[in-house]
């Protein structure tokens, strides 16, 4: 679960915003923050929230798509820049608060409607549905579709990866980590072992121009039903103590047991050893770009407050 999920969902602050406006009058949009921090029982802690994408806080967002979607349903209005309050629609739905929700979703959705078909415009990039049944923001619908797309291609990567060689396999996991920025800058400083003498070690990656930083790799191309257990990392560790090495990653397209992220945790820095199964790997490889192609980029903007600030409001 996320870690904002306990937050008030832009739609649950309709009514309250409506409230708050009702008692003071008109107010600037930023002064709203606390007082509906206070009435939901938020910490400061709560509001400093981010989402993982670092692009702003969620329950100021969220407090921002609130107040957008009462004006722009008539609910709330504008007097001037920055400052918001009540309309005399929106003191009646304050008698009749279980349909507010309702009211504004369905106002957006064909408003939304009505821009598109002045324009032409067959499809939204936020489905009309999203409007009227979400209790999403666009940003964080926008988000999830990203995020479902994202897992959608790693399950092809990981897929993908089981029908190649063992030997491609290798090869792949020592690119990505060169990607990663592991490895010197001479040619071989990222290697694939030799099968006929591995002794357990796939891979060797050269820290340093001299090769006097060694991490060792070992690379598992199994089944994603097939678990890797203490033994296997016990006998990695091994080979890397033959190698005198104290630096390895184990990586594998399935997945570790509990004991072997147990075990591998217990080995308190005597052999630093770092295990990315399946899921991670996937992501890594998508992340940094292996084997990908950019389809398409999006760039969501904000308006820069302190240039608009700087202008004069109109008297």
């Amino acid at each position: 679960m996320d870690s904002y999920e306990h937050l008030p969902k832009y739609d649950d602050l309709f009514i309250e915003i409506l409230r708050y406006l009702n008692d003071h009058g008109p107010l600037l949009a930023r002064e709203l923050e606390r007082p509906l921090a206070d009435r939901f029982q938020l910490t400061d802690a709560d509001l400093s929230i981010e989402y993982p994408s670092g692009n702003g806080t969620v329950f100021s967002d969220r407090l921002t798509w609130s107040l957008s979607h009462l004006v722009n349903s008539g609910l709330a209005e504008r007097p001037k820049r920055g400052h918001c309050q009540i309309t005399v629609l929106g003191q009646e739905y304050l008698a009749k608060t279980g349909e507010i929700k309702t009211f504004v979703k369905q106002t957006i959705a064909e408003k939304t409607r009505q821009r598109q078909r002045e324009l032409g415009e067959s499809k939204s990039l936020i489905e009309d549905s999203h409007l009227t049944d979400s209790d999403k923001t666009p940003q964080e619908s926008l988000l999830s579709a990203y995020h479902s797309i994202q897992a959608t291609v790693c399950e092809q990567i990981l897929e993908t990866i089981l029908g190649k060689s063992p030997y491609e396999f290798e090869k792949l996991v020592i690119k990505l980590l060169g990607r990663m920025g592991y490895g010197g800058k001479t040619a071989d400083s990222l290697l694939v072992t030799q099968k006929s003498n591995d002794g357990g070690i796939d891979g060797v990656i050269k820290e340093d121009v001299l090769g006097l930083g060694r991490i060792h790799l070992q690379a598992k191309r199994y089944r994603r039903d097939i678990s890797i257990g203490r033994e296997d990392i016990q006998r990695f560790v091994g080979a890397l103590a033959v190698a005198q090495s104290q630096k390895g990653v184990f990586i594998t397209t399935s997945y570790f047991t509990k004991g072997a992220l147990e075990y591998a945790q217990s080995l308190n820095g005597a052999t630093t050893l770092v295990l990315i199964d399946g899921e991670r790997l996937a992501q890594y490889l998508y992340d940094y770009g292996v084997g990908m192609q950019e389809e398409q980029t999006l760039v969501l903007k904000k308006m820069d407050t302190d240039f608009w600030d700087e202008m004069l409001d109109d008297k």
